[in-house]
């Protein structure tokens, strides 16, 4: 049995156990998803076509990770006109397992529908932040070295100014 599912503005064609990669989904890793824009379900005696999709069905799928895609470079020249911009972009993925492919979603249980439990993914910690007490003060800024004695600040240069029309001398015609 296969389906065609339409998830990030693309259409894949899975079948169940499929590894596969899409646009970000928000969901942890370990979390199932369920995706019922399925547009069509086949297997060998059946094939079911949505206009545009089928109104029971439902794929449910296993988030194993959210990673960055390569970097893709873009480049725009201009000929003769001293343009270039370079610039790069990775994409934000979600890596997925398929794990059931259901025609009808209304003759399943909450507990098929659901699956089984999925491994659970160790929790994101944050090392603990020191807060200051009610009544600490703030510390003390540090205090720059003093210069030695013979050490000066440097001058400024002066300027120069720009020539006027009037300065700049004459550009002698012909030659």
């Amino acid at each position: 049995m296969f389906a065609i599912i339409k998830t990030g503005g693309k259409q894949y064609k899975i079948e169940t156990r499929d590894v596969l990669s899409v646009e970000k989904i928000p969901a942890q890793p370990g979390q199932r998803v369920l995706f019922n824009q399925v547009l069509l379900i086949a297997d060998d005696s059946e094939t079911q076509i949505g206009t545009p999709y089928l109104e029971k069905a439902a794929v449910r799928a296993l988030v194993l990770e959210n990673f960055k895609d390569e970097k893709v470079i873009v480049f725009k020249k201009k000929r003769r006109k001293q343009f270039r911009r370079t610039r790069g972009h990775r994409q934000e993925l979600t890596k997925l397992r398929v794990d059931l492919i259901a025609p009808d979603v209304s003759l399943l249980s909450e507990e098929e529908l659901k699956g089984p439990e999925a491994p659970a993914a160790p929790p994101e910690t944050k090392p603990a932040e020191k807060k200051p007490a009610a009544g600490a003060k703030k510390p003390a800024k540090k205090k720059s070295k003093p210069k030695a004695k013979g050490e000066e600040p440097k001058p400024e240069k002066p300027k120069k100014a720009a020539k006027t029309a009037k300065e700049a001398p004459a550009k002698k015609k012909g030659a």
